[in-house]
């Protein structure tokens, strides 16, 4: 009996070690294909901006004229060099990198660097507004607000950080990011309260708000807000030195402190949607809000607190940019953040993980796009192009599935970026 109890026993055992690495090879098998689509919308996206290169290069055309190999060869010129000089642009030239690091000059190192850290500077902003939107599509609310978020966390942040004086740094700082993240949620909570209680699409009330927040902007920095002697130009004084987001180098080095708390942002955000019973509320709310409901779960106080948080994250983007980088707000704060984050969402599966790597490619295209266009003529609007067809093919999987021959993941086993009906059933 001993030994037929010692036998159960190790079967138990062995079966439960097979249950074990049978979840563990599904769960990577599961993050591999959900990265895959992703991966092959880029690589599709830069082979048809090579396209698109190629067909607006008046060397590519000349060299058609004259041979059908040296239209070849131009074209082969007009791709290397364009992608060469963005490339050098995101990330340094590495010729000058390594010649930097022999010489070993600090300084030197610095500049050769610039261009990479100025692209996690890009990227910055575009995670706290690719975590805005993310965290909405998590819940089922499509968040396009934003950008008018953006705007208005940035208007609470410039106005604590240059009417409040005398505080020390730790405290003025982040007094004033509070002060953003504050201003974003009220922006945010209105299209939730909305939603919750009314039925009012959040789609609709998040345009709306985002235009009474530009317009209100507007008001402010010609009004109650502009810089003295500023000559009737939109602009706000400039914050205390103590409001500041610390840069750790000297000018023209922007690389500042608010990249790392834009990373430990969006770590608190995955652990509040995958580690707490909230965040599985949220996520179950978002995914059936039918069997939520039935659940007992609170659909109304879910959908407020989700448009609440999404809309601070995206006041902590704006915040970031004026603490960390303009030192004072004015019209052209965001060069539509707001907008590219609802690209950057879907590109990053909604995830915060993927969130982070997609602002770090479009940081990297946003930085490389100007010496690319300054070294080789090739218009900035190329790199809009590119995040257009990514997201494209991104949310359409079907075409890369189709275009590559990728067999579709049974039910269960592929991510969905999103779901419910942007909150049209709650």
């Amino acid at each position: 009996m001993t030994q037929d109890n010692e036998n159960k026993h190790n079967f138990n055992k062995l079966n439960h070690v097979a249950e074990e690495v049978l979840a563990d090879s599904t769960k990577k098998k599961s993050i591999w294909q959900t990265m895959l689509i992703p991966a092959l919308a880029i690589l599709t996206g830069l082979i048809l901006g090579a396209v698109i290169i190629i067909s607006t290069s008046e060397e590519v055309y000349t060299g058609f004229q004259q041979s059908f190999g040296a239209g070849l060869s131009a074209s082969w010129s007009a791709v290397a060099n364009s992608y060469s000089s963005l490339f050098k642009g995101a990330f340094g030239d590495p010729a000058y990198i390594i010649e930097s690091l022999r010489s070993g000059d600090a300084l030197e190192i610095r500049r050769a660097l610039n261009p990479f850290l100025e692209s996690l500077v890009v990227a910055t902003p575009y995670i706290f507004a690719g975590l805005a939107v993310a965290l909405g599509f998590r819940a089922g609310l499509f968040n396009i607000g934003v950008e008018g978020q953006l705007f208005m966390g940035a208007i609470a942040a410039t106005y604590v950080g240059y009417s409040i004086k005398g505080l020390p740094g730790f405290i003025h700082m982040p007094l004033a990011l509070l002060a953003g993240a504050a201003g974003g949620a009220i922006w945010g909570f209105v299209p939730g309260w909305l939603k919750a209680k009314t039925g009012g699409h959040e789609v609709i009330n998040t345009i709306m708000m985002n235009w009474i927040a530009f317009r209100l902007t507007e008001w402010l920095l010609t009004g109650p807000m502009t810089r003295p002697n500023a000559g009737r130009i939109p602009v706000s004084p400039i914050i205390e030195k103590s409001a500041e987001i610390p840069q750790f180098f000297k000018a023209p080095i922007r690389f500042h402190l608010g990249f790392f708390i834009a990373l430990a942002v969006a770590y608190l955000i995955y652990w509040l949607l995958f580690k707490t019973t909230w965040g599985f509320n949220l996520r179950t709310v978002g995914a059936n809000p039918r069997a939520a409901k039935y659940a007992g779960m609170n659909i109304a106080r879910n959908t407020i607190m989700a448009m609440t948080i999404s809309g601070a994250l995206a006041g902590l983007a704006g915040a970031n940019q004026v603490l960390a980088i303009n030192r004072s707000m004015a019209i052209g704060l965001s060069s539509g953040y707001g907008f590219d984050s609802i690209a950057l969402a879907l590109l990053g599966n909604s995830h915060p993980f993927g969130v982070i790597l997609g602002a770090l490619f479009f940081g990297v295209l946003r930085n490389g796009a100007t010496k690319m266009m300054v070294t080789t003529a090739i218009p900035i609007d190329i790199i809009s192009i590119l995040q257009a067809l990514i997201l494209m093919f991104v949310a359409a999987p079907a075409i890369i599935r189709a275009i590559y021959r990728i067999r579709k993941p049974k039910a269960g086993d592929e991510a969905v970026v999103f779901a419910g009906s942007w909150g049209g059933n709650k």
